[in-house]
């Protein structure tokens, strides 16, 4: 019986990446420490800001303290929050549909890597922040995706002692290891990368124009 399901955020409700990657170069470029598309899909991806900053240092061998970590996590926030302003933030498919077939009985977690103030506006907008029951953003765990520990806070939040009966869904391989490392059955989109890159998901689709709550359920029996 499925009693849970846990959304990523960017790549899997809203196309926000290359959002999130013009906000980056932005901060990056002025410092020298800028890096390609290619680059943020095969690294970055996958980091919350805090990660992302102190790779995108430690590639140049050089290390941020946590004042700069802070400072930079800022003024990235700041050309988010107008790309967000000027309407680049656009759902993908099914995702909207997705979440509003799902009956209220049935809680939904929001688990990402980005910050609680670039998904509240969007959510918002797009009239589905009701819809999530709990929320698990950067600013709430001291290790991102890949690591564990945001899904694994998701479920405490969720009261759920047995995590093979709620579903992840993922774009990223980082995603996926972390909601397998908590115990949830996964659902991978090819949004970001595609099916060769997925391959420890339970189960990969094209788009979440294919995927209904029934589907969902059929993963946990």
């Amino acid at each position: 019986m499925l009693n849970a399901v846990l959304f990523d955020f960017d790549g899997i409700i809203v196309d926000s990446e290359p959002m999130h990657y013009r906000a980056f170069q932005s901060v990056l470029d002025p410092l020298k420490k800028g890096f390609s598309w290619e680059d943020y899909c095969e690294t970055y991806i996958g980091f919350d800001d805090r990660d992302a900053f102190k790779e995108a240092f430690k590639v140049h061998n050089e290390k941020l303290s946590t004042r700069d970590v802070k400072r930079l996590i800022a003024e990235k926030a700041k050309v988010f929050q107008q790309l967000i302003h000027d309407g680049k933030a656009t759902p993908l498919p099914g995702a909207i549909d997705l979440i509003k077939s799902i009956p209220r009985k049935l809680p939904i977690a929001l688990c990402s890597g980005a910050l609680l103030e670039d998904i509240l506006p969007i959510i918002e907008r797009l009239e589905i922040a009701s819809a999530f029951s709990v929320i698990v953003t950067a600013e709430d765990t001291k290790k991102s995706k890949p690591d564990p520990a945001p899904y694994k806070l998701a479920l405490e939040k969720l009261g759920m002692d047995d995590a093979s009966t709620a579903i992840a869904i993922e774009d990223t391989p980082a995603g996926i290891i972390s909601a397998k490392g908590a115990g949830l059955k996964v659902l991978a989109v090819t949004n970001s990368y595609d099916h060769e890159y997925l391959f420890e998901a339970d189960a990969i689709t094209d788009s979440l124009e294919n995927i209904s709550r029934l589907s969902l359920e059929d993963m946990v029996l």
